[in-house]
């Protein structure tokens, strides 16, 4: 007895469709940028990581007596010997400035330093500026802003940094700048955000943005290409491409058995 049920449904494969067939040249193309993308940010990450656990040796090993380091006792050198033991002497050095004698020796090394012509300066400058990074509950270079810079009309990317010192503010009175206003802002450059620019703006000028700083140095050095990019944004993307992909279609017995249409 012959069937009535319709034939089964092929895959969605339009055979009117031209087939595209790709060459062995775009083939290998194709291989060789995927190859870029993988190891060109594994080379360069290697590179620089290597690069700084060589200089860090260079400086601290030449002062371990050679009978204290594993390279005097090995065929071979082991890097990263002298970043182990400049993280140990940093660490050392935070716990003995949190007790009381440790905190009189570092008063007592300040105090010479302090009297040094020269080296007091830059003594000074230096620990405000690391204070001021370092700090647990600073706020400088923690805000992301944009400015009207170079002219009106176009925006760059700027950090914002601590408000304006009175001797600065008293200095501009006259000029339309109200007391307390006035905040530093620090503007770099493309692709090297270590350069750039420093400026004081009216807190009103500057149009602060929801972003992180590596968000927004990511922006610089790649002077646009990498956006910041939403992490829940993306992860309901993600979740929708699973939704769609894993979407429950129709079975297949209800495929088969379901009742031709008349013609």
């Amino acid at each position: 007895m012959a069937s009535s049920l319709p034939p089964i449904p092929s895959p969605d494969i339009d055979p009117a469709a031209p087939k595209r067939r790709v060459s062995a040249r775009g083939r290998l193309r194709t291989y060789f940028l995927t190859g870029v993308i993988v190891a060109g940010p594994l080379a360069i990450t290697a590179y620089i990581t290597w690069w700084i656990i060589a200089l860090i040796d260079s400086f601290v090993k030449p002062l371990i007596p050679a009978s204290y380091l594993p390279d005097h006792y090995l065929p071979f050198s082991i890097p990263g010997i002298g970043l182990v033991i400049a993280f140990l002497a940093v660490t050392l050095l935070g716990f003995l400035t949190a007790n009381l004698v440790g905190r009189s020796i570092i008063e007592f090394g300040e105090v010479l330093l302090a009297r040094t012509p020269v080296i007091s300066g830059l003594y000074k400058g230096l620990r405000q500026i690391f204070e001021t990074l370092f700090s647990a509950n600073g706020t400088s270079f923690r805000t992301v802003g944009l400015v009207e810079f170079p002219v009106k009309g176009t925006w760059s990317v700027v950090f914002l940094s601590a408000p304006a010192a009175p001797e600065v503010e008293n200095a501009l009175q006259g000029r339309g700048v109200s007391g307390g206003d006035l905040v530093g802002v620090f503007l770099p450059c493309a692709p090297n955000p270590t350069t750039g620019f420093f400026f004081y703006l009216p807190r009103s000028e500057v149009v602060e943005v929801p972003i992180s700083v590596d968000d927004a140095a990511k922006l610089v050095m790649s002077a646009g290409v990498i956006q910041p990019e939403d992490p829940q944004a993306r992860l309901n993307a993600m979740a929708a491409t699973l939704r769609s992909t894993h979407a429950p279609g129709p079975h297949p017995a209800e495929t088969r058995h379901a009742a031709p249409e008349d013609a």
